[in-house]
């Protein structure tokens, strides 16, 4: 559709874009980055025609650009710039219409049904029909957006350029411009080509992203590729991270502001907890990078307070998760910032311990019923029953870990709490096999994410051992606690 090829120049003699080729095919979003001064509105303007370029060549259709007439070439390519401005006072509807004109004939331009119908149906599928009498100063910046991308494809381009379309529009509005455009390129075959300065933006949507770099490509590909955190670092000078989008398959970037770590050095130990009848209570001085399955707080985040909740054993409840934000707000802590678990078991059975190495160390709490003590490998021959039997595990870090070493500590704290079922001769009281837990188990790792860099928590590494040695001795004296309170 588009063949960009060794292209060079910008304005007078000063060559803005050295050496630039690429393509882009039919139906293609095709986003352009870069930072400021990259040359990216200057690439623009040289495949709308509007800027010549000194070298190179650029086809579009298998013709050279330089080969169309204007009007030729407005039916085929439209652009939509990051600045609209509106000279007169029109309608919406003749705002719009000014987008035929690249297909009217003649010295006297005539207005044939087919104009109006094109007109009318750009009008509905973008969503201003219902306000094409009103006139265009009336309307807010998003509306007279998706009134001037009207005009644009009233034109019936098959190439549409776009400078930064999502400039100054809010949220809802970039979402929908985007997912419209989205769609209109893979059922209507239309090309498009945007500028973007929101990163997340251009890996949510686009198909794939030219980088510009001091006006020359660093990078043609796809955004998995692009968005990279070390091209993007020296392309940006910033600091910033990598992470998929939890919904679909699509890189996305954060940035690392200078303030990110904690300036003030805490550790979280046995003085952060606080025990009642009716939860434990551990407070940090500072967020804490978790990762749990709480009721409340579950995935990944950043959480201050950690409770565990004592409910009855016969306790149901139909939203669990919404009852539990109720009680954790009617107790002074706000759900956004807590992890919150449940248990039946009773409270003063708890167990924690601290242990160190010299550079790091672990806190690590546990309470522990095995009233609906489940083998993992026989589970299909039990109902599905929420019971608040629960081993519920507690393992904070006084350190920084990696993302490898957050689901690295799961696995070896969950190996050590099985180990310690396995000693004390838990049963299944259905298949009367070892029990690996309960079917209700609940854990957290929290790192303060300050201090030492654990990269690893596998069961031999320096964390690893930490974590197997607490989570043992924890499990274990908590799971006796609570049976010797059954025989009493």
């Amino acid at each position: 559709m588009l063949s960009v090829q060794q292209v060079s120049g910008g304005y007078s003699n000063e060559a803005v874009l050295k050496d630039i080729s690429f393509k882009v095919d039919q139906g293609e979003l095709f986003g352009i980055l870069g930072p400021n001064g990259s040359g990216k509105t200057t690439l623009l303007k040289m495949l709308s025609g509007i800027l010549p370029f000194q070298k190179g060549e650029i086809f579009i259709r298998g013709k050279r650009l330089q080969e169309y007439k204007a009007k030729e070439l407005a039916q085929i390519v439209a652009v939509l710039s990051q600045h609209s401005s509106q000279t007169f006072s029109y309608t919406v509807k003749e705002t719009v219409s000014l987008g035929r004109y690249a297909h009217q004939l003649g010295l006297f331009q005539t207005w044939s049904n087919e104009d109006e119908a094109v007109v009318q149906k750009v009008m509905k599928q973008i969503g201003v029909s219902t306000f094409q009498n009103k006139n265009i100063e009336e309307l807010s910046g998003g509306e007279k957006q998706r009134v001037f991308l009207a005009q644009a494809l009233a034109q019936e381009p098959e190439i549409l350029l776009l400078d930064e379309p999502t400039n100054h529009l809010d949220l809802s509005y970039q979402k929908e411009l985007l997912d419209f455009l989205k769609l209109w390129t893979s059922e209507n075959r239309l090309t498009v080509i945007s500028i973007f300065h929101d990163l997340n933006l251009a890996g949510l949507y686009c198909d794939r992203l030219l980088l510009l770099e001091k006006g020359m490509i660093n990078i043609d590909h796809i955004p998995n590729e692009v968005l990279r955190e070390e091209r993007i670092r020296d392309v940006y000078h910033t600091d910033i991270q990598k992470h998929p989008h939890p919904k679909v398959a699509a890189p996305q970037m954060v940035l690392l502001p200078r303030v990110y770590k904690a300036t003030n050095s805490f550790e979280i130990d046995e003085t952060c907890i606080s025990v009642s009848e009716e939860f434990i209570e551990l407070t940090s001085p500072m967020p804490l990078r978790t990762m749990s399955s709480g009721v409340i707080g579950s995935g990944t985040g950043w959480h201050r307070f950690f409770v565990n909740r004592h409910v009855d054993k016969n306790y149901n409840c139909s939203d669990h998760r919404m009852e539990m934000a109720a009680f954790l707000k009617s107790q002074g802590f706000e759900p956004s910032e807590t992890v919150g678990m449940m248990t039946a078991v009773v409270l003063e059975d708890v167990v924690s311990i601290r242990v160190e190495q010299a550079d790091f160390s672990i806190f690590v709490v546990v309470t522990a019923g095995v009233g609906n003590a489940i083998d993992a490998s026989k589970s299909e021959r039990h109902s599905f029953e929420m019971i608040p039997g629960t081993i519920n595990t507690w393992v904070f870090v006084n350190g920084e870990l990696t993302e490898e070493a957050f689901i690295q500590s799961i696995m070896t704290a969950t190996e050590a709490k099985v180990k310690a079922m396995n000693d004390l001769l838990v049963l299944d009281k259905v298949t009367g096999t070892i029990a690996t837990g309960t079917s209700t188990d609940s854990i957290l790792i929290a790192a303060s994410q300050t201090g030492k860099l654990l990269e690893f928590a596998g069961t031999i590494t320096p964390l690893g051992k930490l974590i197997s040695k607490a989570v043992y001795q924890c499990t274990t004296e908590a799971i006796q606690k609570s049976s010797k309170r059954k025989h009493i």
